[in-house]
């Protein structure tokens, strides 16, 4: 990939973090019936280690471009959860945001930690 490609496709992804961050936050606190389904884990736990994936493998295969996902959805999850739109919090005090912080902590080290390994192995992580 040259590097007029990979601009484009770095800041993409970026943006597909926040938005995923976004969809996280809207449905960690979803209810059916009485019952509490923090589906926002659900999709922190499958779509955080794929960015951190993607993003050292196919975009940049650096430390830092490793840690760029994660450390957008750190902020994200900050900023939005913390400040949301019109005053809302989309992150209260509750266990469902709080299984949101430690799911997506956890997985996102665990994927980052991959993600150098790979790197100073070598190995580039894609399928031949």
């Amino acid at each position: 990939m040259t590097d007029v490609t990979r601009l484009p496709l770095a800041l993409l992804l970026l943006v597909v973090s926040v938005l995923l961050v976004a969809f996280e936050l809207m449905f960690q606190l979803l209810y059916i019936g009485p019952v509490p389904v923090p589906l926002g884990t659900l999709i922190v736990v499958v779509s955080l280690p794929w960015l951190v994936h993607v993003s050292a493998t196919e975009i940049l295969p650096t430390p830092a471009g490793a840690a760029a996902p994660l450390a957008v959805w750190f902020l994200g999850v900050l900023v939005l959860g913390l400040l949301g739109p019109g005053g809302d919090v989309l992150l209260p005090v509750t266990w469902q945001s709080m299984l949101l912080l430690a799911a997506g902590a956890a997985v996102g080290v665990i994927s980052f930690r991959r993600a150098l390994d790979r790197l100073a192995d070598g190995r580039d992580g894609r399928l031949s």
